[in-house]
């Protein structure tokens, strides 16, 4: 029995984000918005490139066909185009076969309000208004930043990596860290190394993902050529002792990660050129900026103490 919304893992993305809107963006920038209508109207059949979340959606929606009773994911389009100038999205969409049915189109607002809605446990988009915005309504979601596209077919797995601190866990400790320094947070870590965090913006998807982690483990073990496809790596700048309280945190949700990697403060860019994630989150720019830019989509969760003016 397919699931219902309200039990799906649902992700939302705007057209900015799953395409290259470049060259819209400008004619809009240019002609306005009657110039921009034309223009769509005028190229509705000319699909869209593939844009920076393109690679993770793609692979998101493939683990509908390997559970095709349950469908436990869904990705719904929020854009701020009319229906009208987004019937060039949908036909691009269509084109590149994407099972997204669903999609709420605003006429140049922001969607993030309708969030709640679609049960959507991340949403991401290219407009930084648009996501501060669902932060600071504590909703969850991330700034794709511009990168390379690359998708190979023949690379089915889908590989997600996140930051800890200020992503999947609050911005308690790192809030210690950037007042008092390295030893304090050792030390306030070390005296509530029993105690998890309480949750980041993007702790429910991490958690909605562990249960596809689990379905598989279920599919594996009933049939052994089942190959898995859905891979988590947690990649943290901490370093032990700090450690203890991100496995605490973790196995009190119920969930963990395929990789953990605790750095030390060693750049990230070292683990994520061999993991190769098709989507990595951070809460912290200068942690993106350093790592490598090629064809690693990067996104930034603009939440808590690294984000305050």
């Amino acid at each position: 029995m397919a699931f219902d919304i309200g039990d799906k893992l649902v992700i939302g993305v705007s057209s900015s984000a799953l395409f290259d809107l470049s060259e819209s963006h400008q004619v809009y920038l240019d002609q306005g918005a009657d110039g921009y209508r034309a223009y769509q109207e005028a190229h509705i059949d000319a699909i869209l490139p593939r844009g920076v979340a393109f690679p993770f959606i793609r692979r998101f929606l493939a683990i509908n066909r390997c559970f095709p009773e349950q469908m436990p994911v869904e990705v719904v389009l929020f854009s701020r185009n009319s229906p009208e100038t987004g019937l060039r999205v949908m036909r691009s969409i269509a084109h590149y076969g994407l099972d997204i049915s669903r999609a709420a189109f605003m006429t140049g607002k922001s969607p993030f309000t309708y969030l709640p809605a679609f049960n959507t446990a991340l949403f991401l988009s290219a407009n930084s208004d648009d996501v501060r915005g669902a932060i600071a309504a504590g909703y969850p979601a991330g700034l794709v930043l511009p990168s390379k596209i690359s998708d190979e077919d023949d690379d089915i797995e889908l590989r997600v990596a996140f930051d800890f601190d200020g992503v999947l866990a609050d911005d308690e400790s790192e809030t210690i860290f950037k007042a008092n320094g390295l030893g304090e947070f050792h030390a306030h870590e070390t005296l509530h190394m029993a105690r998890p965090h309480q949750p980041g913006p993007l702790a429910g998807m991490f958690q909605k993902l562990a249960v596809m982690q689990k379905m598989e483990q279920a599919a594996q073990d009933a049939d052994p050529a089942y190959r898995k496809i859905v891979r988590i790596a947690i990649i943290t700048a901490r370093s032990a002792p700090s450690h203890e309280r991100v496995v605490t945190t973790l196995k009190s949700w119920g969930v963990s990660a395929d990789e953990t990697f605790f750095l030390g403060g060693m750049e990230k860019s070292r683990v994520l050129s061999v993991f190769k994630p098709h989507i990595f989150f951070d809460d912290q720019l200068t942690h993106l900026q350093a790592a490598p830019g090629g064809t690693i989509p990067m996104v930034h969760v603009p939440f808590g103490v690294a984000n305050r003016l």
